[in-house]
């Protein structure tokens, strides 16, 4: 209220995002677009006028016309060619258009992962009784369930996303829990108290196998949604996070693939490549970024959420009757379960390489790998905490995509092993304190850098001994 032009540049900077997410990268689906268009755009005439602008550029007057009708323009501030198009237009032309990217995305479906399970298996819960009978279901012991969770897309603004929906999967069936809806439907403290005690003994029951993909991201946005379940990750057992899996052996193949048939899907990230690796065909991400919080829910939101948690059981299930094919240990148990804090993130090169860096150290790993140095890693692939004395090394590798948290300057250097283990990142720190830290983590997970030369020599050196390869799409695509 206090900085509407602030408030109105980073709107103008999330239409931009949008238009660009569309149009050039092709990666929404029209109507997900459109539900972001609309919310961010508002009543606000200022943003509706910057909206036709990017519409005649990055689409046609037809288009542009056509939003200006729903945005009830008036017509000295449309530009000429989209007034004398807003006169031309009939609501059947509208119609037409609107069936184009329908028949469009149909084509497409074939190419990606598809649930096995009916449609009716997938059952979205908005009421008390409905989530009760699934709780029944779900906390039973020797029970194998994928979980997933989806919000609302910040595009930078400030705040943590609260959860919006919550995916369960079990092996006939999945479970999509309406969070806001069950919420707002709890009239007493206790009843408000019931969702949060089940994820808390779900979670916490050892016997119950979770599985997750980035768990520890979802377990910060369920403290942000319900602050009873801030100490989550220090509960949760029996979990079993396959991102671990991706940072381990996201460049092994499934034995029936080759890398020239993997060729065509080098845009495939994450989860989605993951299943592309293990299941043969990709996720559908074009509902990734959806408003979740609009109901109802279009059909294509239930089936992306339904197939994000439904597609773990799958990897798993597969990973545990062929684990060596993946190169994974025959005690699958092992190589994936731990804390779902525990982000092991750049560990490929760590393990797996011995390379001596400008400080002397070197990174040892298994004597069978040394011979096969991995691919390298990309600056999102890679997290550090920068000692408090490295504070334009942190500014400087941020600046080139890696994920870094900095001490600050009252923090004691000890507290960069707390950060380092808790979120598995590596330490980039100098002179005496380099000893200390190296004994409180694992090896190879802490690195010295030279404090007499400048930032980007430092950065230079710790690129270098870790293998990171900076693309120019890296380069200011972290928020600085």
């Amino acid at each position: 209220a206090l900085c509407p032009n602030v408030i109105n540049q980073r709107h103008l900077r999330t239409l931009n995002y949008l238009f660009y997410k569309r149009f050039v990268e092709k990666t929404m689906t029209q109507e997900n677009w459109t539900d972001h268009v609309q919310s961010t755009v508002g009543e606000n005439r200022w943003l509706q006028g910057h909206l036709i602008q990017l519409l005649t550029r990055y689409c046609d007057l037809n288009t542009a016309a056509r939003w200006a009708q729903c945005c009830n323009l008036p017509k000295e501030m449309l530009p000429d060619g989209v007034a004398e198009e807003l006169q031309k237009l009939q609501i059947q032309e509208r119609v037409e258009e609107a069936a184009k990217p329908d028949n469009y995305e149909e084509t497409k479906k074939k190419d990606y992962y598809q649930l096995p399970i009916p449609r009716a298996n997938i059952h979205f819960l908005q009421t008390w009784e409905e989530a009760q009978q699934c709780w029944e279901k779900v906390l039973w012991p020797g029970q194998v369930v994928g979980i997933d969770m989806e919000w609302r897309p910040s595009f930078g603004m400030v705040g943590k996303p609260r959860v919006s929906l919550l995916q369960i999967a079990l092996k006939d069936e999945v479970f999509l829990l309406d969070l806001p809806r069950l919420l707002e439907k709890a009239e007493t403290e206790s009843e408000k108290e019931k969702l949060p005690h089940f994820i808390q003994m779900l979670y916490s029951d050892a016997a119950i196998t979770k599985l997750g993909y980035g768990m520890s991201g979802d377990l910060s946005s369920l403290a942000a949604t319900w602050s009873a379940l801030k100490d989550m990750d220090k509960q949760a057992q029996g979990v079993v996070d396959l991102l671990r899996v991706d940072k381990q052996k996201v460049d092994v193949l499934s034995p029936e693939q080759s890398y020239e048939e993997r060729g065509f899907r080098q845009t495939e990230k994450g989860l989605s490549l993951l299943v592309q690796h293990v299941l043969g065909k990709p996720l559908d991400k074009t509902e990734q970024l959806s408003n979740w919080e609009k109901r109802p829910l279009r059909e294509e939101q239930i089936l992306y959420a339904a197939s994000d948690a439904y597609c773990l059981l799958e990897i798993y299930e597969k990973l545990c009757k062929d684990s060596a094919s993946f190169g994974l240990s025959s005690d699958l148990t092992e190589s994936l379960v731990g804390k779902p804090t525990i982000k092991p993130k750049a560990k490929k090169q760590l393990n797996k390489q011995e390379v001596p860096s400008p400080s002397g150290q070197q990174c040892k790993g298994r004597k069978e790998e040394t011979s096969c140095p991995p691919p390298p890693v990309s600056p999102k692939e890679f997290s550090v905490v920068c000692d408090n004395m490295l504070q334009g090394l942190g500014r400087y590798l941020r600046c080139l995509g890696v994920d870094v948290r900095m001490l600050e300057n009252e923090d004691d250097h000890r507290k960069a092993a707390e950060i380092a283990r808790q979120e598995g990142r590596v330490i980039l720190t100098s002179g005496l304190p380099y000893q200390t830290l190296q004994s409180q983590v694992a090896e190879g997970r802490c690195f010295s850098v030279n404090c007499s030369e400048k930032a980007k020599e430092q950065a230079l050196q710790v690129l270098k001994h870790f293998n990171v390869q900076v693309s120019l799409a890296d380069i200011f695509s972290r928020c600085q």
